[in-house]
């Protein structure tokens, strides 16, 4: 694991905290790396405004995934090493905490004691202090198995012809196809893959709506009921290794919608409103993502269930998925009838379980919200300044 870019947080002071880009990973695309750190600021007091149960269950997921790691695999944080059984003690050690139930004030007193409270590093162009939080959820759809109006619009699975190979140079792993020539070459474009219909006979099932295929590519799982009333999961597979591009901030860039107005809603509502643009704009983002069926809950890219509420994606490459999180942002209020009535404060525990195709370095972090009504406001609404800080059980 490459060493990730945030800083040690001492108490009452701490260095640089997680700057989260802004918007979605729908509407912005990628993020910085941070190159400095800024001044001190204080810890949080923590305060869990979360039910207890949905945290026990993903602290026991987070557990589960660590026990299939090497103990002795070495992860560096800030300059501290720590192996995979270390961050193993770590979450135990908080979990044998909040099963005491101690009132807040004793939970934040004992947690500062036990932890070492390290603070993520966000984009250098953030003012220090400031992440912008986002959300994501698991979409409800109508689909069919078959081709039959109105169910024209299919998800794919994962084609044969899509090769991964290793770079010799880089060790990232190449995504393409091969050419006649048998030389690794692009994978197709989303344009190319539509307009020429070059998948043909990898269709998995059929939506009724390409914004609800697109979109749903874009959150990575999904549920589909079947015309019989069978409910049936989907997963992402993998993608064609097409470089992500935003469509919100393509709308931004051409003044279609105000920067301070876009959220996954109003680019649905305008691309009802203007139909013929609808291609051209869907087609902007070039990366495809491919599905495959999935039993049971929605998974994140750890094989472990995510947890609504306590899980969170990050950049794994930059931000590290073993140890326990805490997150400090807001979330909107939602009256009954699904009218969103204002924002409150969250400050909870969460997990990092998951990544996802826009959540790139440090300043970048999506909580997962479920599915449902809330779930699909809050991910579409939330673009919240907020701080994100990681605990390791400290040495003594």
């Amino acid at each position: 694991m490459q060493p990730p870019s945030y800083r040690r947080a001492g108490r009452p002071a701490l260095l640089l905290l997680l700057a989260l880009f802004s918007l979605t990973a729908l509407w912005t695309g990628g993020c910085e790396s941070a190159l400095a750190f800024t001044a001190a600021i204080r810890t949080p007091a923590f305060a869990d405004d979360g039910d207890r149960s949905s945290l026990v269950r993903a602290t026991g997921r987070q557990i589960d995934y660590l026990e299939r790691l090497p103990r002795d695999a070495v992860v560096t944080i800030q300059g501290d090493r720590y192996t995979i059984g270390w961050l193993l003690e770590s979450l135990r050690l908080f979990l044998d905490i909040i099963g005491q139930n101690p009132p807040p004030e004793e939970l934040d007193r004992i947690l500062h004691a036990a932890f070492t409270v390290y603070q993520a590093g966000g984009r250098t162009n953030a003012p220090a202090g400031e992440m912008l939080i986002t959300g994501y959820y698991q979409p409800l759809l109508a689909g069919s198995l078959t081709k039959t109006p109105p169910f024209l619009y299919p998800l794919y699975r994962q084609p044969a012809s899509l090769t991964l190979r290793d770079s010799p140079h880089s060790g990232k792993t190449l995504i393409g196809r091969l050419d006649g020539t048998g030389r690794l070459v692009p994978f197709w474009t989303r344009a190319e893959i539509e307009d020429d219909n070059l998948l043909a006979g990898n269709e998995l099932i059929y939506l009724q709506d390409p914004v609800d295929a697109f979109f749903l590519q874009i959150q990575g799982s999904g549920r589909i009921r079947l015309q019989d009333g069978s409910l049936r999961s989907v997963h992402i597979s993998a993608s064609n290794g097409r470089e992500y591009k935003s469509i919100g901030k393509l709308l931004v860039d051409e003044r279609k919608i105000a920067k301070a107005d876009i959220s996954m809603q109003t680019i649905r509502q305008y691309l009802r409103d203007h139909p013929a643009e609808r291609k051209r704009i869907l087609q902007y983002n070039s990366k495809f993502v491919f599905f495959r069926w999935e039993e049971g809950e929605a998974q994140g890219s750890l094989g472990e269930a995510l947890t609504p509420g306590r899980s969170i994606a990050i950049d794994q490459d930059a931000l590290p998925t073993g140890a326990i999180a805490y997150i400090v942002t807001r979330r909107p209020i939602m009256a009954p009838g699904g009218t969103v009535t204002g924002w409150e404060p969250l400050g909870r525990f969460v997990l990092p379980q998951d990544s996802g195709e826009a959540i790139k370095g440090p300043g970048r972090a999506d909580v997962f919200w479920g599915s449902g009504l809330y779930a699909e406001t809050a991910a579409g609404l939330m673009q919240e300044k907020g701080r994100l800080y990681f605990l390791v059980k400290k040495r003594h």
